[in-house]
This record gives C-alpha cells, structure tokens and sequence, in this order.
C-alpha cells in the first residue's frame, strides 16, 4: 500500500475495521517522522503491527469495493517463464506477482488497487495486457521471496528445527558436517517442510522423473504440484534429506526408513521418511505427523449426535474388542488416539502397542514395536497384559497370534482398540474367521466395529448453497423431495481454501454394533450377507447413507461421497 495510503486510511475507518480514536493515537505514538516517510504508510504498518487490524481485512475489503478477486499467493507456483518475464527487480520494487497466462492476458497479484499508473506502465514494457488480483501485501512479499528464490528458501534452520544444547535439535552423522556450499540446499529442504506444514499438508513426494524433479504435497487427501528445484539439484537435495533422516547416504539399492524430529511454530512435527530406489533416482515421501493436530474431540471427527453417542457408549465399555477398520490413509489412527483422549482419565490405565509410535499422548504409556528384538505385537501384548491394565489399544490386528491375545485380553476383562484391514464394519467378522479366531470367541469378545472413510470439507469461508443437478442426486440415489428441507453446499474458492472450494476434511462412518442376536448369528457362522442385514435392520446406516447426511447438512458434496463411498446395492 503505497499510492494512496491517505484513501485506505479513511476507508478502513469508514468501514469500521478500525476506529478513528485508534488511528488518532497510532499517529500520535508514531510522532516524528523520518524524512520522506508517508505518515499514512507509517500509521498502516504501526496499526498492523500492534494487532489493531490485518493486511487480510483490509485487503478483503478493498477487494468487495472495488470488485476484485482476493487471491492466497501461498499457493501460487509461477512457471520459470513468467519469473523471467516480470523480472525480480520489477516485483520487488512495484510489489507485483505473476500467477498465469490466461488467453493473451497476464494473471498478475498486487497489493495497491489504487496504483493503475504501474500496471499500465508494466504493461508497456511485458507488451501484454495485465489482470489484476489483490492479496495482502505481506503474503505478497513472502511469496515474491519464495518464488523468486529467496525468503523461505533463506529460513534459518533453527527457526525450524529449534536450538538444543548443541545448536540444532537434529544431530548429524560423521561425517556431516556443513560445508558453505551446501547452505543453500539446506535452506531449500528448511523451506520445503516448513511449506509443507503451513500448507496443513500431510505428505511430501520428492519423484525424481526423466527430466524433472517433481514435488508434491498431499493436503486434504489430495495430491498437489509444488515448484520443484532443478534437476541437476536432485542428488543433493536427496542426500541432505537422508542425512538429516539418519539413512546410509552409500547405500541407494534398497529401501530405507528414517525419521526426521522438528519443531516449528512452538510445535513439535515428526516427519517420518521412506526412500524407495527408482529408475531415475531415489523417490523419497516423508509423511508429516503434527502432535497438535490429534487433539480432535468427537464431534470434530464428523461424527453426527446419534452415532457419536453409539461410539461414547461402545468406548466407554470395561470389556470387549473395538475394531476401526479401513483402507490405509482413511483416518484410522486419529479416531483411535481420539477415542483414547475421550476415556483418559486419572482412574483409568491406558496402555498401547504400536508399529511406529506415531503421536504421543500425556497419560497413556506407549509401546514401540521392535521386531529386530523380539518385541513384535504379540510379545509387547503379554508383557502388557502384566502391567494391569485396563484399557489397551493394538496398532493393528494382522496375524493369529496377535488377534488371539487380544481376544483373550477381552474375555478377561479388558476394552481392546485396534484397527484391521476391511471395507465395511460388517467384515471385521468375517476378517477375523478367516485369520483363524474361532467363530465363539469372535462373538464373545466383540463389540462393535467402526469402517470410516476420509472425505474434504465445504470451506466455510467461502461455502454457498447449491442444487446437485438430476445427474448428481443420480448418482447417490437422492430425489428433489429430499432437498425440500436440506441446504447443500458447495464451496465458491477463496483465498483461505486455496480456490478449492474445500478446507480439511471429514469422516464419513458406518457404526456396526455387535447386539445378542448378531452374536448368536456370529456363533452360528452366518454368512456376511446374513450379518449385514440383520446390522442394517438394527439401525446401522451404510457408509453411503452417513454420505448422504453430509451432502444435506451442506459438510460435504455429491461429488467427494460418491469417490469415497459405494452404493448401498453393492455391499
């Protein structure tokens, strides 16, 4: 803001983002000036900077009066050809950003509405017509750093990963130490995490290609191109990360785990990295797991009243099995660690087995598994039923042995979490049989089972309503009658979603609960046709029908129920 600073200042107080006694007293604080300093630029930056308002209110203002789309250029990535066209210089100094081509038009972000003299100007000298958008200045010079080659890419390592006694919290591998040349592929790796987890993203995917090295993050289940480096950056890139992860650098025929500790934001994320040999180089994913982010209550899960008052109940028992099933990625573990934060109290022993440890939690005593040891799911399980528990939660159910103790466990009077591999509740029975849990015990110990699958959010900033079209409530087996009282949504895209129309993400579940008449049915080896009707006839809502709940509560949409879920007529 620059060119007209005297408007915006009268305009933020006339919209009432500010009041006229707060920007009296900001000029009064800021007193003399220094020579040439607009003391309206000064009182801006001074208002900002004591938290009396946000570069993204007053930007989001300025855009509705003056018609113009607010744009989050932290997920912005310029091709190298736009950044060679508007030079860095020309970005820095008229604080400009080139987004994209559109037809013969140039996408550009700007901060200053007002300032039509540089855009006109720009636009002689590019020899192309300029559309612009707005965004706050301050993620507008951020970014211009980033894309640029600097900012971000020059974060400090221990505004990452803090300082120990030592310097940094990552000790590094003789042989490691920091030569200046590699200062600038150890800002890039910084920046990357440090991108990946402002972005809320879940995954990093460096796939080195025939001619490029790609970057991706996964955000919201969904996978995303970021700008990658140079190809010729790709040995080193890989090399450092596999440093930091404490992976044998020699070694590139197999594949290696590893795991990298940091803390950013006064939060501690794990980053748990696998490296896989491919033809063009080592693939290397790093799975971001953010102790903060397991701090979910029930309701923030997805679950609706009813459902989650069934789930309350079945985890609140003093004996049985619970199962949460699903495929990998589907939300498993977060419902099991939040299920355990709801029934750890003071009175209750909680302990868990689990192949990694993946979050920790205060009041609950964790096992890793360590099979070079001896310390597999069954050995860790015996030595646990010892410490008197009352509550134990298995990472997972994969094998006779551990399903067996764990059953066991249950009939002697203790509430066993796990997870298993399955598509719906319903076959966490039949999986269970087929492993070679006799159908008796099977029927004894279980309680319930829970299959969910992941689906993206309705962004709630930028979320309107919508009329599926006929093809849509095809689709899901709706009809016009059953959007008489509902209100579906349907996310516009606006700065805080990325123009994607979602934000987060949500479970959809299927609650199957064993009562007295599927345990008979399970004792007598009833087919899973026969136990899914008699669930069905019980109250359980498919996965599907929990889908279409959403779509009507406006959560979520046809198009993310139909890719997560399958029709009722299938099952």
């Amino acid at each position: 803001m620059t060119s007209a600073d005297d408007f915006v200042i009268q305009f933020i107080q006339d919209k009432a983002l500010v009041s006229p006694d707060d920007v009296a007293a900001t000029r009064a604080a800021l007193g003399d000036l220094k020579e040439g300093q607009n003391p309206d630029t000064a009182a801006l930056e001074h208002l900002v900077a004591e938290k009396k308002l946000t570069w993204q209110a007053v930007t989001s203002a300025l855009g509705a009066e003056f018609d113009m789309e607010v744009v989050d250029v932290s997920q912005v990535a310029p091709t190298d050809e736009l950044l060679k066209l508007v030079g860095r210089e020309q970005a820095e100094r008229h604080c400009i950003l080139p987004l994209q081509m559109d037809g013969v038009e140039l996408l550009v972000a700007i901060a200053d509405p007002l300032d039509t003299e540089t855009l006109d100007s720009l636009s002689r000298i590019l020899k192309v017509p300029l559309h612009p958008k707005l965004a706050p200045p301050d993620e507008l010079r951020s970014a211009i750093d980033r894309c640029y080659g600097g900012g971000q890419v020059n974060v400090a390592y221990d505004q990452v990963f803090g300082k120990s006694e030592d310097g940094v919290s990552v000790e590094l591998p003789q042989g490691g130490e920091v030569k200046e040349d590699d200062a600038p592929i150890i800002r890039y790796v910084n920046s990357l995490i440090v991108d990946a987890i402002r972005r809320k993203a879940s995954d990093i995917h460096l796939e080195p290609l025939e001619k490029r090295f790609r970057v991706r993050f996964r955000i919201d289940g969904v996978l995303q191109e970021m700008k990658g480096p140079p190809k010729r950056l790709q040995p080193s890139v890989i090399s450092r990360l596999k440093l930091m992860a404490d992976v044998s650098l020699a070694e590139k025929r197999i594949p290696q785990d590893g795991r990298i500790q940091a803390r950013t934001g006064g939060r501690d994320i794990d980053l748990r990295v696998s490296v896989l040999p491919t033809v063009y180089g080592e693939s290397i994913v790093m799975r971001i797991l953010d102790k903060e982010g397991l701090k979910l209550g029930l309701p923030e899960l997805g679950f609706f009243a009813d459902d989650q008052a069934k789930f309350q109940s079945l985890i609140g028992g003093s004996d049985g099995v619970f199962l949460v099933t699903g495929p990998t990625g589907s939300g498993k573990s977060t419902t099991l660690y939040s299920a355990l934060n709801y029934i750890n109290k003071p009175d209750r022993k909680i302990i868990t087995v689990e192949d990694p440890v993946e979050y920790q939690m205060v009041g609950i005593n964790q096992v890793q598994v360590k099979r070079d040891v001896g310390m597999t799911f069954a050995a860790a399980l015996r030595a646990m039923l010892r410490q008197a528990p009352n509550v134990v939660m298995i990472g997972e159910i994969r094998d006779l042995e551990t399903a067996e103790i764990a059953i066991n466990a249950a009939l002697t009077g203790h509430m066993v979490f796990s997870t298993l591999h399955t598509n719906d509740s319903v076959s966490s029975v039949t999986r269970l049989v087929d492993i070679g849990v006799k159908p008796f015990l099977v029927s004894a110990a279980l309680r319930g089972a829970l299959a969910q699958r992941l689906v993206r959010r309705v962004c709630q900033a930028c979320a309107q309503p919508y009329a599926p079209t006929s093809k849509e409530l095809m689709s899901v087996g709706l009809s016009e009658k059953d959007l008489a009282a509902a209100t579906p949504m349907k996310g516009a895209g606006c700065a805080k979603c990325g123009d994607r129309g979602y934000k987060g993400r949500r479970g959809v579940f299927e609650l199957f609960v064993v009562t007295a008449e599927v345990q008979e049915m399970i004792y007598a080896g009833s087919t899973l046709v026969e136990l899914r009707r008699k669930a069905r006839e019980a109250g359980m809502r498919t996965m599907r029908e929990d889908g279409l709940r959403k779509i009507l509560s406006g959560m979520t949409t046809v198009e993310e129920i139909v890719g997560a879920t399958v029709a009722d007529d299938v099952l």
